[in-house]
């Protein structure tokens, strides 16, 4: 065993914490309740007597699980519903339909699926109510082609922003922008109907015409904008052609601009946070401290190159160290959402990434413990949530003729942790399947001064 099982064992126990905190089931039931015939989220109320129909749509890998509350919650009452999920991210439900799609990259499947939510969205009127469930994933789930875009259109500008190390921000305001359902543009589709949005965070800092590419909320962003981050990452002449005539139609005023502050179908729409990161992180350090560790929260709001994460992370924990007394352990908690610059032909995700390259900045290191993992359960386009290592991970791989930097330079983590696995017999590469929500990826590091 690379790491002593109870090192494990104990990131695990404080991991499933963090992940029960952030239960979008439980979370939408706690902020929810009806008392009178009156539904209310947090301080706002709905006279459900005022409406005729209730819907729900939504999209997002936790979805699902959202969906089943909001049935829990309304029974009988709901009209009817349709969400999208991630491919194997479904859930039962007997009153709202659900549609599996793709993710990261929008296939047909949620092309289709975001068209019925729209044909279903047009029956809405003054006497609906629509309650839409969105949660990290729905970016690329809820996919509406602008104009004469097509889908491979918007798949190959998605697929290149990822591959340059788009941040979220940059890649939303593009995909706003070729979009006939981000930027607002649901909530456009809604009015005049009351619509109401659970949302289940995956951004930091919570802005709502992030989350989502904000399919509910006013978009401070630009045609404008969306073109300098095309020119940021040197893609003029790589993207599709019909992209680029859209973009620069709409700087030159030829298209409608995406939802602004005022429009009016904005004020009868409400947007709520349910859950982030930090409910995740706060219920991880509780545990922490339950388990005896002195524990500190680095970071809620993490960014950046995985790699250079990792070696931050690596830097800190070699700080810690050399201040800790004989005997002490602690237990350092991060969360956020790092990028992944791809410039070789592997697989692998940000979290595999980052924790492989914590392997090679503290190999040798005694005493340091990391686990890093999506908290929706999947890492990039494989099955793994993500990876636990500590000092002894890449000797190891290199003792077993696995050489860790040569996997690294051809972003290839999920083979590197699958082989190392499997030839070591070590149980580095974390496996959680769905796990029913999604507040961005979370640090666990435990250090034990001998």
């Amino acid at each position: 065993m690379t790491f002593p099982q109870h090192n494990r064992q104990r990131l695990l126990d404080i991991f499933n914490v963090a992940l029960a905190a952030a239960d979008p089931y439980l979370a939408i039931l706690e902020s929810a309740c009806i008392e009178r015939h009156r539904l209310q989220f947090s301080d706002t109320q709905f006279d459900l007597a005022a409406y005729q129909h209730i819907i729900v749509v939504g999209a997002g890998k936790a979805a699902a699980r959202m969906a089943q509350a909001a049935e829990s919650l309304l029974g009988d009452r709901l009209t009817s519903g349709l969400i999208i999920v991630k491919e194997g991210h479904t859930a039962p439900l007997s009153i709202i339909k659900q549609s599996e799609a793709g993710h990261p990259v929008p296939n047909e499947a949620g092309e289709a699926a975001t068209r019925d939510i729209l044909q279903l969205l047009n029956t809405a009127d003054e006497k609906t109510l629509v309650i839409c469930l969105l949660s990290g994933g729905a970016s690329a789930l809820l996919v509406a082609p602008a104009g004469k875009l097509t889908l491979q259109d918007k798949q190959k500008t998605t697929q290149l922003l990822l591959n340059a190390g788009a941040d979220i921000n940059e890649l939303n305001a593009v995909r706003k922008h070729i979009s006939a359902v981000k930027g607002g543009a649901l909530a456009r589709a809604a009015f005049p109907a009351t619509l109401v949005t659970l949302i289940l965070s995956d951004v930091i800092n919570n802005p709502l015409d992030v989350i989502a590419s904000g399919p509910t909320a006013a978009d401070s962003s630009t045609y404008a904008g969306a073109w300098h981050v095309i020119e940021k990452y040197g893609l003029t002449d790589r993207l599709p052609l019909h992209v680029s005539e859209h973009l620069k139609n709409g700087i030159a005023g030829k298209l409608t601009e995406t939802v602004k502050q005022g429009a009016p179908c904005l004020a009868t729409t409400q947007n709520i946070i349910i859950a982030d990161i930090r409910q995740a992180l706060t219920a991880a350090q509780g545990k922490a401290k339950q388990l005896g560790f002195t524990t500190r929260i680095l970071s809620d709001a993490l960014t950046g190159e995985a790699r250079d994460v990792a070696k931050w992370l690596a830097l800190t924990a070699h700080n810690d160290l050399e201040n800790m007394k004989p005997g002490e352990q602690r237990c350092l908690l991060s969360g956020g959402e790092t990028t992944v610059t791809v410039r070789g032909k592997g697989m692998g995700g940000r979290n595999q990434e980052l924790a492989l390259a914590f392997a090679l900045e503290i190999e040798g290191m005694q005493g340091v413990t990391l686990l890093s993992a999506g908290t929706d359960g999947t890492d990039g386009p494989n099955d793994a949530a993500g990876a636990i290592v500590d000092g002894v991970t890449a000797t190891q791989a290199t003792s077993a003729g696995i050489s860790p930097s040569n996997y690294l330079d051809n972003n290839d983590s999920y083979t590197f942790f699958k082989k190392l696995d499997s030839e070591t017999g070590t149980q580095s590469q974390l496996l959680t399947g769905p796990t029913g929500t999604n507040v961005m990826d979370i640090q666990i590091m435990i250090l034990s001064k001998a």
